[in-house]
This record gives C-alpha cells, structure tokens and sequence, in this order.
C-alpha cells in the first residue's frame, strides 16, 4: 500500500491521524484534495457509517480508503450524542464553520445535562480500512475513552467536545492535553494503534 485516501474533511481529525500513520511509508491524502465530497452517514452505529464513508472514499479514488466514525457517549442521555456528535446542534449546520458547529454542539450537550448529577461518558471510535472498494474483509479497529462531561469548557486545544470531556487520571479536558498526551491515550490514538499493529501483522505496510 503506497497512497491511503483519509475519507474526512474534518481539520482536527485529519491532525491526529495524519500524526499517528506519519511513521509509515504511506503517502496519506485527505479525500477533499482529490475532490471527494462528504459520504451520506444515514446508519444508526459507528461502524456501519466508517464502512460508508471509506467505501464511498475508494469508489470515487480508486484507493484504498481509511474512515473514522466516532462521537462521545452520554450515560445519562442514553448514549446520546453518539452518531449524532458532529451535528448534535441541528439548527447550526453549516454556521460559522467548523468551530461554529463544535460550540453549539457543546452548548447543546450543556443544555441537555443542566439538571443531571451523573456526567460519565466516553468517546467511541470505530476505523475502517478497505483495500478496495468491495473488500470483503476490511481492517476495522476500535477503542473508547472513559471520562465526564464538565459543567463549563476548559481548554483551547483538541475540537469536538473535548473542552467539556474531563480525563479524571489526568485532572484536564481533552483540551488541555498536549497533542502527543491526547494521540497516545484518546479513542482515536488507541483505534490506530490497533490499526496499524494489523497493518503490520498482514504485510499491508
């Protein structure tokens, strides 16, 4: 495998996978730079939607494809965001960017719990790696992230939910990690670190 399409156009997510495979002889591309648009994600579980996403990202490059599908889990609103994480915040899609979208979000998220005493949740992440389009045996890998949701953000790093997410072990949000703190204990990070030990075990890489 020489050239890896990413099936994202999220700026933060591209960062840390793009820092995890950097070790790698593979040239990794984001699918926006070959002009793939953004898959449907229509399904109702992670792994079902990374499997779309890197599936549409194959078809169109003819590459093999990497695909993520995660969100952040709430115990007391029954698992919610979940799939719904990148647009829990309807009403703000395409807003303000990006970073427009994550505020609501988070605000949202904050809305929702106001009244709650039980803050558990944890990141969930699922990648899929297809070699083709109709690979019959894709590399899939996953891993969560336990923690709580704070009453106020902290933190100008990471994106998504992490001013709110609270890493107990650690005392700071996912947005006060350094990078490298983040890539090497988050959902993500460990996803790809199982990804890439597959890779390795198959003679992908």
């Amino acid at each position: 495998m020489k050239k890896l399409v990413i099936a994202s156009n999220n700026p933060g997510k591209l960062r840390e996978i793009g820092a995890i495979l950097a070790p790698l002889a593979i040239e990794v591309v984001p699918q926006g730079a070959l002009g793939v648009p953004e898959a449907e994600e229509p399904h109702g579980t992670f792994i079902e939607n990374a499997l779309a996403k890197a599936r549409h990202a194959s078809r169109i490059t003819g590459l093999p494809a990497l695909a993520d599908d995660s969100g952040v889990c709430v115990h007391a609103l029954g698992g919610e965001p979940g799939v719904h994480s990148a647009r829990y915040a309807a009403a703000a899609e395409g807003s303000a960017g990006r970073e427009g979208q994550d505020r609501r979000n988070n605000e949202t998220l904050l809305q929702a719990l106001s009244a709650a005493s039980d803050r558990r949740a944890h990141y969930y992440c699922v990648i899929v790696l297809v070699r083709h389009t109709a690979d019959p045996q894709p590399l899939i890998a996953e891993a969560e992230w336990h923690g709580e949701i704070l009453r106020e953000p902290r933190g100008t790093g990471g994106f998504g939910y992490d001013p709110l997410f609270l890493v107990p072990e650690f005392g700071r949000t996912g947005a006060e990690l350094l990078p490298e703190e983040k890539n090497r204990i988050s959902h993500r990070g460990r996803a790809l670190a199982q990804l890439v030990a597959r890779l390795r075990a198959a003679q992908t890489i």
